[in-house]
């Protein structure tokens, strides 16, 4: 059975965001791995600002687990972090969602800024059929 990795958008590409908020909810029960790569990209920021990302979970959609499944590290500027989301040990998680929130100091405008986007790329197993080879080390 071929089945083409699943891409998510948690968090669509150039999503401006002024306030903490939660994305939509995706359903993963048909993923086959259950594990992702996950690429939040932020592309505009203005300065005094943090903004922390995380992924929460749910078994039917409604209620969502007490604490983040995973949690990206807190951004300050631009750029892309890349983590990887691994639910293969977590089968009662059938959905997921993007939060975010975010933090202003300083003493100029108070409302934060960010634009940025939160991509989950499905990374497809591993066939069984793949031939691996060991690497002999050169010795001088």
């Amino acid at each position: 059975m071929n089945t083409l990795p699943v891409n998510l958008d948690l968090i669509p590409a150039n999503s401006l965001m002024n306030a903490n908020g939660d994305g939509p909810a995706f359903d993963i029960s048909a993923s086959p791995t259950r594990t992702f790569l996950c690429c939040l990209t932020v592309t505009d920021q203005i300065e005094q600002e943090s903004l922390d990302v995380s992924i929460w979970g749910s078994a039917g959609g409604e209620t969502w687990t007490k604490r983040p499944l995973l949690k990206l590290p807190q951004q300050f500027y631009r750029g892309t972090t890349k983590m990887i989301l691994d639910l293969s040990l977590r089968p009662e998680i059938k959905f997921i969602r993007a939060r975010w929130e975010l933090n202003r100091w300083g003493r100029v405008a108070p409302t934060p800024m960010f634009v940025a986007g939160l991509e989950l790329g499905e990374i497809p197993p591993m066939s069984r059929e793949t031939p691996t080879t060991r690497i002999a080390l050169a010795t001088k």
